[in-house]
């Protein structure tokens, strides 16, 4: 997500971060691939510090932070809910306040039911208050939309309420667990391709959920589970990288699994993730032990199609299993779009999850 000058660029921009005051060369899923001067390259060896690094890092080009959820209503309806603030860094530097501050934010919210999509988007500019995070207490807020720590201690996010609302839905959804933090890759440095791109990466896939959805066909008390991500690079993907596949998939057994698929001009596709016990013992899982295979595409906007049904496969754990979108046209209908909704699980293993497919 990015920005050229102003007004149009402003939306291409932040959307996916890519970044500066020219237009980028089309390197990778919208600009992620350039490489841009002056910003915090992601290089192993530092720990990740908690609550520190639940706040922003302004030395760092691109970085999101990532709410998905499956949700259950009392009549056995299923709905998913996905948050996300977007942060894009105009250029290396110190911040500065008012209008001179260098940074743009993106929110992208939406509620999926089986046969609808409902999406909203907002832009902010830093340093006048209408966007931000903080690190302790831990708030992230666009507007009036909100991810925030109930709880004193924020180093495990243990309790967290997020909100938003469009013009055809809202939700308020409280956040639980008592389960540490999942630390991706090689102690939060998690590798994107082979030529060395990377970003530091950590997940709370153990929340529990309670609160209620709106949509003008009705007002539904949900349960269910959810899932944090937190990410932040300079340049998360390759040059001839073109989009990826992601997975948070939570198993009956209590186990939790994500994977991501960056597909690749050229050669071959990088694939790597991470397996978390219900005890909240992690793994990194790496390409050779993964096995992703697109079984049907159904999803269709415009001139683009995303499969969405997918055959999973990690013969170290015993898991194979069938992944079928909840509602096939799932689409954030956004520039770009992408697709992004939740998927229920059949095969060696019971469950449900999350998809996001970008570059399509």
């Amino acid at each position: 997500m990015n920005v050229r000058k102003q007004g149009s660029c402003l939306a291409l921009s932040c959307l996916l971060l890519t970044a500066c005051d020219a237009p980028p060369p089309p390197t990778g899923f919208a600009g992620l691939g350039s490489q841009v001067e002056g910003f915090a390259p992601v290089t192993p060896g530092a720990p990740l510090i908690f609550p520190r690094d639940h706040g922003a890092h302004p030395d760092y080009r691109i970085e999101w932070w990532y709410v998905t959820a499956n949700l259950t209503a009392g009549d056995g309806r299923s709905f998913g809910a996905q948050w996300t603030l977007f942060r894009s860094a105009l250029a290396p530097g110190a911040e500065a306040p008012g209008w001179s501050h260098k940074t743009l934010w993106l929110g992208h919210a939406a509620l999926t039911g089986e046969h609808w999509q409902h999406s909203a988007q907002t832009l902010a500019r830093g340093g006048i208050g209408q966007a931000g995070v903080q690190a302790q207490p831990f708030a992230a807020w666009i507007d009036d939309w909100r991810l925030d720590s109930l709880a004193p201690s924020t180093a495990t996010l243990g309790t967290l309420r997020v909100t938003a609302r469009g013009a055809d839905f809202s939700y308020e959804l409280d956040l639980h667990t008592d389960r540490p933090l999942v630390l991706q890759g090689l102690q939060g440095y998690s590798r994107k391709s082979q030529q060395g791109q990377a970003s530091w990466y950590y997940s709370q896939p153990f929340y529990q959920v309670s609160g209620q959805v709106r949509t003008p066909d009705g007002h539904w008390q949900v349960n269910g589970q959810a899932w944090l991500d937190h990410e932040w690079s300079s340049q998360p993907l390759a040059a001839n990288q073109q989009g990826w596949d992601w997975f948070s998939l939570h198993l009956d057994n209590g186990a939790q699994v994500m994977l991501f698929r960056l597909r690749q001009q050229g050669g071959a596709d990088f694939v790597s993730g991470s397996w978390t016990d219900a005890d909240g013992h992690s793994e990194p899982l790496a390409s050779n032990q993964v096995q992703l295979r697109p079984l049907a595409t159904h999803a269709t906007l415009e001139q683009h199609r995303a499969p969405t049904q997918w055959q999973v496969t990690i013969p170290a754990h015993g898991l194979d299993v069938r992944l079928d979108a909840l509602n096939n046209g799932a689409w954030m209908n956004v520039t770009p779009p992408y697709w992004e909704g939740p998927v229920r699980m059949s095969g060696s293993h019971a469950g449900q999850g999350y998809l996001e497919m970008t570059g399509y």
